[in-house]
């Protein structure tokens, strides 16, 4: 009769492993996604004492004043501005509706000062090698410039392309008009802006 060892008893060798958390959402991180016209302006000034002050500060301002996301801004290209006109032709990303923006006196004034300063690159936000500006590149400025202003919260670029939908719809301005302004497929996309906007319930209230 064959004798068979006696069986032991072997721990597990797999070690307890720790999953790691799923990442907040923004919404949880901050406590709002935009900021004020005001709060903008801030940060341009912020961004104006960089080494290339005026070119990061007429990114910040373009982004703003036109909604742009920070892919958009990067790609832009001369062949979009036409600076005798005052327009601007925005294409957009994700399928948005592209649309002619009328260009303000004080950004024609600061293209045509970046105009001047250009190399020759067919992009109007370059590098100092002149190089197509990085969306990287942008994000890092933009929230070098928010600290730099004194801003609590992270500052991210997408806050521009808010300020500008919250800052018409505070204007008064109507849902399609902002739809269109900023490229958005979906008006779904759009009321955000208006149910926010705190003119909606102005008036309610008389003493």
């Amino acid at each position: 009769m064959l004798a068979y060892p006696a069986l032991k008893l072997v721990a597990p060798t797999n070690k307890k492993r720790t999953v790691n958390p799923k990442r907040r959402r923004n919404g949880e991180l901050r406590t709002r996604e935009y900021l004020t016209e005001r709060e903008v302006e801030r940060l341009i000034d912020a961004a104006k004492e960089n080494r290339w002050g005026h070119r990061d500060s007429t990114m910040v301002l373009i982004a703003f004043r036109h909604g742009l996301r920070g892919s958009e801004l990067i790609d832009l290209r001369w062949e979009q501005i036409d600076l005798k006109g005052g327009l601007l032709h925005v294409r957009r990303v994700k399928q948005g509706t592209p649309a002619t923006h009328p260009l303000t006196g004080r950004e024609l004034r600061a293209l045509r000062r970046l105009e001047r300063e250009a190399g020759g690159s067919p992009f109007v936000f370059v590098s100092e090698r002149g190089a197509p500006f990085a969306v990287r590149g942008f994000q890092a400025m933009v929230e070098r410039a928010g600290k730099a202003a004194g801003f609590d919260m992270k500052i991210h670029p997408h806050m521009l392309r808010h300020a500008c939908g919250y800052k018409l719809a505070n204007d008064g301005v109507d849902t399609r008009t902002i739809q269109g302004y900023l490229g958005h497929k979906s008006i779904q996309h759009t009321v955000r802006y208006t149910e926010l906007a705190p003119t909606r319930f102005k008036g309610l209230w008389r003493d």
